[in-house]
């Protein structure tokens, strides 16, 4: 527990340049997944404290942040990335002590994504400029891209080091301010990141953090009529919520929510590539994923050798300890937890073909055995909802239109994979998927560079890429005339 403390970061709200006690003191705890011990305390906001962080972030967005050049924002950016590089062995371990994520994928994947995102959307920021558009020889039309004002972002307990660069990154970029809060389940990383944008030298109120929960802090945010933009990733249900709350004052709202998203083998994929990746599509941060490939449909030519594959495959995966050379940590929660087993009982009860797993692995921490469902029918409650963790429900098909018609019967579409040898075939099912992002012999990678972001119920609006800079623009169009 000691070496635990000495890494621990502020656990203070960060507002207006400071670290600050709430307005009403009040404290809740974070938990080790791992062994289910208090790692510590942190500060918990409401409403009050929103206001405050919203009147700080309003203050420095009219006196000091819009009146700052894109190249002075870069620097701070780019110095910032450096930080975070310096720091990665810290950040990850708290990452893991937090969220249960094995160190060496939170090193080597979250950590350094998230700095190699704020130095790609830092070189951006002396680049948001409009053009002029030659309409007539009397007028000169030009375009400006301007910043929205004070933006609340929200983010998930699944990847909440990375996600939190995502939204960062083009927020500030773009010139905005900010009121922050991330998930109450997993804390610690975001408390680094205000750190570090503190040591960077960002000026006070541009960025502030009210560690709280969704239903005070994020229902303020959402309701405050000073907050011109909400950037929320999580889940469908709390996606609706803002959208109503956010008709008060009709702010901008960009929304990256779940996702049931199927993965297709054809019969024609290379076999041991398609096993590899699809084992990756469900299994990766332990099945805590909203793209993950959870709906694995499987051509009846090569089902029976495909299973029979990707099980023996799914028991190689190592469960344990995140910080030993594991494949698999716990899951974030206790709540999630129990939330992930009942969905596996009630696959069982629908008469799914349970081939492995099936319940909680070990007598301490929030761990789940990797479970594999085959001959699972449409209409089961295990392919229509998000289970969210480490259980796949595989699907025969046997015929291409009908495999695309069953993978777009669902609410969500955020992304989508294939497995096939024809790329032919590859293009077209790509644009019959009605998801925001397909993969072709390959799933799960994203990358700063490639716009994310669903289709239908899994949202609108992407993270990342230079697409991720129109959420956090306005468009200004000036005609001037200028005629004899």
């Amino acid at each position: 527990m000691e070496a635990i403390k000495s890494i621990l970061p502020h656990t203070k709200l960060f507002i207006n340049g400071q670290w600050v006690d709430p307005v009403v003191p009040k404290t809740f705890k974070t938990i080790n997944p791992t062994d289910e011990s208090v790692i510590c305390e942190i500060s918990e906001g409401d409403a009050a404290d929103v206001d405050l962080a919203v009147k700080a972030a309003r203050e420095a967005y009219d006196t000091v942040w819009s009146q700052t050049t894109g190249t002075e924002r870069a620097r701070l950016l780019f110095k910032l990335a450096d930080l975070i590089e310096r720091d990665a062995d810290k950040i990850a371990r708290l990452e893991t002590i937090d969220m249960g994520k094995p160190f060496l994928v939170a090193k080597r994947d979250d950590v350094a994504e998230a700095a190699a995102t704020i130095r790609y959307f830092a070189g951006w920021a002396d680049k948001l400029h409009g053009k002029t558009i030659p309409v007539s020889n009397d007028l000169t039309v030009m375009t400006r891209h301007e910043p929205i004002g004070v933006v609340g972002l929200i983010t998930p307990w699944n990847y909440p080091f990375m996600i939190a660069a995502w939204k960062l990154g083009p927020c500030l970029a773009a010139g905005n301010t900010c009121v922050f809060k991330q998930s109450e389940h997993t804390p610690l990383t975001t408390l680094v990141m205000f750190e570090l944008m503190q040591e960077a030298g960002f000026p006070k109120g541009v960025v502030n953090l009210v560690n709280g929960f969704g239903h005070t802090v994020g229902n303020a945010m959402s309701h405050h009529n000073d907050i011109d933009k909400i950037s929320f990733t999580g889940s469908t249900r709390v996606g609706r919520l803002i959208m109503v709350a956010a008709q008060g004052n009709l702010k901008k709202v960009s929304l990256e929510l779940g996702g049931k998203s199927p993965n297709i083998v054809f019969a024609d994929a290379d076999l041991s590539k398609a096993v590899t990746g699809s084992v990756n599509a469900l299994f990766s941060n332990m099945g805590q994923c909203c793209c993950a490939g959870s709906r694995l449909f499987v051509h009846n030519d090569i089902y029976d050798k495909f299973v029979e594959e990707y099980v023996a495959k799914v028991k190689e995966l190592k469960v344990g300890s995140p910080f030993e050379d594991v494949d698999q940590g716990p899951l974030a929660s206790k709540e999630h937890h129990d939330r992930v087993l009942s969905f596996i009982e009630a696959g069982k009860k629908e008469g799914a073909k349970l081939l492995v797993g099936g319940g909680a692995h070990g007598d301490k921490g929030f761990f789940v055995q990797p479970t594999v469902f085959a001959d699972v029918k449409d209409d089961m409650c295990i392919s229509k909802e998000e289970i969210f963790g480490p259980v796949v429900s595989i699907f025969k098909f046997s015929d291409t239109d009908e495999v695309i018609k069953r993978a777009n019967n669902t609410t969500y579409g955020l992304a989508a994979g294939i497995w096939t040898q024809n790329i032919s075939k590859a293009l077209q099912v790509t644009k019959k998927l009605k998801a925001g992002t397909v993969w072709v012999n390959e799933y799960n990678y994203v990358h700063h560079l490639i716009p994310f972001g669903g289709y239908k119920q899994s949202g609108f609006g992407k993270d990342l890429s230079e697409y991720a800079l129109q959420e956090f623009i306005s468009v200004k169009a000036v005609t001037i005339n200028h005629s004899s």
